[in-house]
């Protein structure tokens, strides 16, 4: 049985609750804040030392030891386009476990800082508009207005789905 979101010619679907809500886990790479669902939440980290996968996409291109099990490092700024930058006092590893390709897969999100476990409501949600972004509009699921600014929900399907080699996705786009 094929994942339903690879079959999708639209960012994945949100999945807001009964009452309109999603939680979800803040978290800043460099000026933009963006979210994850809670739920794919397993670990947060501080920073640990990374090996670097010779001919890795930049995308996930090292991995780090974790309890002694390995998990690749994605640094979304790669996803956006954004500007390197050094690691600070308050970067952190965010652990997510996904489904790529019918496997659950963990993976660990390189962020800026770590924020908060909030909720997210639908009521304040808008698609990402079709002109005006600087990103690929498809690794954005939605945007939330709240009051301290617009969180951004990214696709990690449509991302990593060119790392994995998922043409379903990387050609719904």
């Amino acid at each position: 049985m094929q994942d339903t979101h690879t079959q999708s010619a639209v960012p994945a679907a949100v999945p807001w609750d009964a009452a309109g809500h999603l939680e979800v886990l803040t978290f800043d790479l460099g000026e933009e804040t963006f979210a994850v669902e809670a739920v794919l939440v397993r670990e947060i980290l501080d920073l640990l030392p990374e090996t670097r996968v010779p001919g890795a996409a930049p995308l996930v291109r090292s991995v780090v030891n974790f309890r002694g099990k390995i998990i690749p490092i994605a640094d979304l700024r790669q996803a956006f386009a954004m500007e390197p930058a050094e690691a600070t006092l308050d970067s952190r590893i965010v652990v997510i476990e996904i489904a790529l390709a019918g496997e659950p897969l963990q993976i660990g999100i390189r962020t800026d800082k770590v924020h908060e476990v909030a909720t997210l409501d639908q009521a304040a949600s808008e698609e990402p508009p079709v002109v005006g972004m600087r990103w690929r509009r498809r690794f954005v699921r939605t945007l939330v207005r709240r009051t301290t600014g617009v969180v951004v929900l990214p696709d990690l399907h449509a991302i990593f789905a060119d790392l994995i080699g998922d043409d379903t996705v990387a050609a719904a786009a």
